[in-house]
């Protein structure tokens, strides 16, 4: 027959279980992450993309974001909508972002993919430089660093719909989305790290895909062509087209369309020479208006 004494101390003992079974849930709740962050958790593997291609998102390949604009006529946005895809609205805030500044910003998401997102990613200084095809003199260095500064500070808020107008994607509503989320560093190498958040804007292969083999060939003052590369990677269309207007404002070119024109007709022909592009020509379109079109190789 059990005593007061002993139905005390199964009572007991049944608290002390109950009290351990809590402590081990909650421990497997702390060391055990919810799915949605354990799939970010992933390292980021971009279908088709090697050692020699980088890979930008299309809504931002083919946005103003990146232009071939001179560093002294770089302007400040604030909030600014920028020309983009018709399915996309992306809102910038930051210094005007140069072709030069789209080779960082590919060659350290390319470093980024080797690990999982959300993770630092250390870089050695003087191999990044190379990567871009940058020698390592003491002003490279520090165009490097100024151009981590503007990237880190860069920050974007990204809306796209399907194409009946349904919300399809939305970063940087809640929480500012910037091009690279922060960064140490000391003489020789960075340590970034990179918004896990990005991973959506490469979903369903919607990135482009960068010969970077060529991209390190263009010549000297070759932007605007380094410009039309990464649009001309966002569509799969053999023959592409697009309107004069159009590409002056995502070019962020402020000057006549006469030079405007010119300039374009030289991005071309150095389109052409690293056979990026064949037949490139300014035509009008079936409504008489001035695009450019070419075939892409």
């Amino acid at each position: 027959m059990m005593t007061s004494i002993d139905h005390a101390q199964k009572e007991s003992d049944s608290v002390m279980a109950r009290l351990q079974q809590r402590a081990i849930e909650a421990q497997k709740r702390l060391t055990t992450k919810p799915k949605h962050e354990a799939a970010l958790a992933q390292p980021m593997f971009l279908k088709g993309m090697d050692e020699f291609m980088r890979a930008m998102p299309n809504h931002i390949a083919r946005s103003s974001l990146f232009a071939p604009v001179a560093q002294g006529r770089k302007k400040f946005h604030d909030g600014t909508i920028l020309v983009s895809r018709a399915d996309a609205m992306i809102r910038f805030k930051g210094k005007q972002l140069d072709e030069s500044q789209a080779d960082v910003w590919m060659q350290a998401m390319y470093e980024a993919t080797k690990q999982p997102l959300g993770e630092s990613v250390t870089i050695n200084r003087a191999a990044f430089l190379k990567s871009i095809g940058r020698n390592t003199s003491g002003e490279n260095y520090r165009w490097l660093h100024r151009t981590m500064e503007e990237l880190a500070f860069a920050m974007l808020m990204i809306e796209v719909h399907t194409k009946d107008g349904k919300p399809k994607l939305a970063i940087g509503k809640t929480r500012a989305l910037h091009m690279i989320e922060g960064f140490d560093y000391d003489d020789n190498t960075y340590t970034l790290r990179i918004d896990p958040r990005w991973r959506g804007m490469y979903s369903t292969r919607e990135f482009a895909l960068i010969d970077w083999v060529k991209r390190l060939q263009f010549g000297q003052h070759q932007n605007m062509a380094k410009a039309l590369q990464r649009l001309i990677a966002t569509s799969d269309e053999l023959v592409q087209r697009y309107a004069l207007d159009w590409l002056k404002r995502k070019l962020e070119y402020s000057s006549p369309m006469r030079k405007f024109r010119e300039s374009l007709e030289s991005a071309m022909r150095e389109l052409e020479r690293l056979e990026i592009i064949a037949a490139g020509r300014i035509e009008a379109s079936s409504k008489g208006k001035p695009q450019a079109a070419w075939t892409k190789l």
